[in-house]
């Protein structure tokens, strides 16, 4: 497949802590250089015992078939087991999955579900992402406002696509509308840094 989860994985916000850091970073680093069945030897029995880093790590083999037998519906569930522990990247994938039909039955709504969780967690992509379905009535009515706001917070958290789209679409916005998507953006990012004190910002 098909999912830019490799990517995703190798340089998002993958947690592992206590006594499950260091088997943790032997599957990672397993991973890195394509040895697939060691990553999934190391990352199996932490995803067992709730370690939503792991759990990814395995939705991400599945997904794509390396080191295993391709297979959507146990990437679905270890996508999910991690997305439930507030793993966004994963719930990024999760709403891939439903966009394309992979492995569920294509949903926008669901998509939009599982795409506003993968935002609310501070993962940039998911903010480009629901810039577009906004821009674009994808699950939602059109509405230039909204598309704006999450293109505008998608460019605070550093997303460089966001800012293009960004900069597109407001080449059709009055003024007003603008302010609106702003306001709406900066009253987001508020409440994430209030949410997420330890957050690292991209360098301006």
């Amino acid at each position: 497949m098909k999912l830019w989860s490799r990517l995703v994985l190798l340089n998002g916000l993958l947690m592992a802590n206590g006594g499950t850091a260091a088997d943790f970073t032997v599957g990672l680093e397993a991973y890195s250089i394509g040895d697939y069945e060691t990553a999934l030897a190391e990352w199996a029995p932490l995803a067992e015992q709730g370690d939503a880093g792991s759990q990814f790590g395995l939705g991400s083999l599945y997904a794509n078939g390396w080191g295993v037998t391709l297979d959507d519906a146990r990437a679905l569930e270890w996508y999910e087991r991690a997305a439930n522990q507030g793993h966004a990247e994963a719930a990024y994938n999760i709403s891939v999955m439903y966009q394309n039909g992979w492995g569920v039955v294509q949903s926008d709504a669901e998509a939009l579900r599982w795409i506003q969780m993968a935002a609310d967690g501070g993962f940039a992509p998911a903010h480009r992402a629901l810039g577009d379905m906004y821009a674009g009535g994808f699950g939602v009515a059109t509405d230039q406002v909204q598309a704006c706001r999450w293109y505008a917070s998608g460019e605070a958290l550093g997303d460089s696509e966001s800012s293009f789209d960004r900069g597109e679409l407001e080449m059709n916005m009055d003024a007003s509308a603008i302010a609106a998507a702003q306001e709406l953006a900066d009253a987001w990012l508020m409440a994430f840094r209030s949410r997420y004190p330890d957050y690292e910002w991209p360098d301006k």
